[in-house]
């Protein structure tokens, strides 16, 4: 019989975990969500065909609880419950540490902390695990299955390294709009139309991204084999070369990484 999972929240990341779960045979009978948004549970019901109900309290024991809501408002959403070492709890909350988790749920159940990404809603996400020391591998299988519904996985084997999961996959997919955005303002001030340089700009990062995670090749040497000698893309990567754009990446991430530091902080207070 398939596990029964349990979510505390049901956004839109929930709502993807779970499509991601029915898509792979998991049936909705064995899922249940607690989402106090009335609008956001009729969806779910509508959407899912699963059982919603108001509050974490009115939920079965689970063999999986997965926390999907906001990190500023888990400790409230985990009052009273004590989940027992046969539920994985499965934390998807940006910042949450797996000892301030152990401090909410109790000792007994075992944790996962994940980061999925925005692209899980179209099952094309990749999230990061880090499980401690001593956790069940069930656990571990377990998490990991719910998380591979939805894209590809791996695991970190120390804690910290998800504040730098999460600024490169978690925050990933806005640099990436980012730079659609300015490509499109960049062609649109050669002359083009923006809707043109709009879908121009999206269709090339959507059709690059594909190649990449298409191909064997390394993304320096994908980058290598449209760079021709003397060419235009040659010219254009010298001109972003020496603008740092290598710097500014290396800048923005240590920013996210250090905001989920300092989020972790203040929970853990």
């Amino acid at each position: 019989m398939s596990e029964l999972i349990a979510f505390i929240g049901g956004g839109q990341m929930a709502g993807s975990l779970i499509g991601g779960l029915l898509a792979a045979g998991h049936p909705a009978a064995r899922l249940r969500v607690a989402e106090p948004d009335a609008a956001r549970a009729a969806a779910l019901r509508r959407e899912f065909k699963v059982e919603v109900c108001e509050r974490a309290a009115e939920l079965p024991a689970a063999d999986a609880l997965v926390l999907a809501v906001k990190p500023q408002v888990m400790r409230e959403a985990l009052a009273g419950l004590a989940p027992p070492a046969s539920t994985t709890v499965v934390s998807i909350a940006a910042g949450v540490r797996v000892a301030t988790l152990r401090h909410w749920v109790g000792p007994h159940a075992p944790i996962v902390r994940a980061m999925p990404n925005t692209p899980a809603l179209l099952r094309a996400g990749v999230a990061g695990l880090f499980a401690a020391s001593g956790t069940p591998a069930r656990a571990r299988e377990l998490a990991g299955r719910i998380l591979g519904a939805v894209g590809a996985t791996c695991w970190v084997e120390d804690e910290a390294q998800l504040d730098a999961v999460t600024a490169l996959s978690g925050s990933g997919p806005a640099y990436f709009f980012l730079v659609a955005e300015a490509l499109r303002e960049a062609g649109t001030a050669l002359g083009l139309d923006a809707r043109t340089a709009g879908l121009l700009a999206q269709k090339t990062l959507a059709g690059a991204g594909r190649m990449a995670d298409a191909s064997a090749k390394d993304v320096t040497e994908l980058r290598a084999d449209v760079t021709s000698k003397g060419g235009t893309t040659e010219a254009a990567l010298a001109h972003l070369e020496r603008g740092g754009i290598r710097e500014l990446f290396a800048g923005a991430l240590k920013a996210a990484a250090e905001r989920g530091r300092q989020l972790g902080d203040t929970l853990a207070k």
